[in-house]
């Protein structure tokens, strides 16, 4: 399944973007890109993506949990998994794992913290491509 899937990748760090442009693509995944959670949405709806990995911190510092409640809450999407990408822990100390899921508050599938390792980010990609 996961060879050839098509990801979505909506963040505004062009420098981590084109980091796991690199790494995902040369595991043969289609990647496209959006800068704006407006953006994403578009992309989602139009492109049909097998995964979503977002960023919590948009064009504000919460812009992430909006498109990802708006895709969740959309029936036709509602399946489509999303990897939340955070810098939040390190600055906050908020733990995503005890939050997400959370289908009112955080209605992600797993998420991946800031500063990203590309072991984990490949392994958490399969895994949620793997349950579809």
């Amino acid at each position: 399944m996961s060879a050839n899937a098509k990801i979505l990748i909506v963040d505004d760090d062009p420098d981590i973007v084109e980091s796991m442009k690199v790494i995902l693509e040369s595991k043969n995944y289609q990647v496209s890109v959006a800068k704006t959670g407006e953006e994403g949405l578009r992309k989602v709806r139009g492109e049909a993506p097998d995964l979503v990995i977002l960023d919590v911190m948009l064009e504000t510092g919460d812009k992430g949990f909006d498109v990802a409640r708006e895709i969740k809450w959309d029936p036709q999407y509602k399946h489509l998994p999303i990897l939340m990408l955070t810098a939040i822990k390190e600055k906050t100390g908020l733990d995503f794992m005890k939050e997400a899921g959370d289908e009112q508050w955080l209605p992600v599938d797993d998420y991946c913290d800031k500063p990203l390792h590309p072991g984990e980010l490949v392994s958490k990609v399969e895994a949620l491509l793997n349950k579809r």
